[in-house]
């Protein structure tokens, strides 16, 4: 995954997905992780939302 993050937020974001997709892989391989996996799904899904948000923010705003 490559990704330029363009504000702190972002990167933070982007950090924490990536981390996130690492637990899946790693919890990919493990039985009885479903529910785990789900929602960590749920919370990537989130940071997802979050991250969208900022981008249009950053894109929208007037430079400085």
């Amino acid at each position: 995954m490559s990704y330029e993050p363009g504000t702190n937020e972002c990167r933070v974001l982007i950090n924490s997905k990536s981390a996130i997709e690492t637990m899946l892989l790693n919890l990919g391989r493990l039985q009885g992780t479903d529910e785990i996996v789900q929602q960590l799904r749920g919370v990537h899904q989130q940071l997802e939302v979050l991250h969208d948000q900022r981008r249009d923010r950053v894109q929208h705003s007037p430079p400085a």
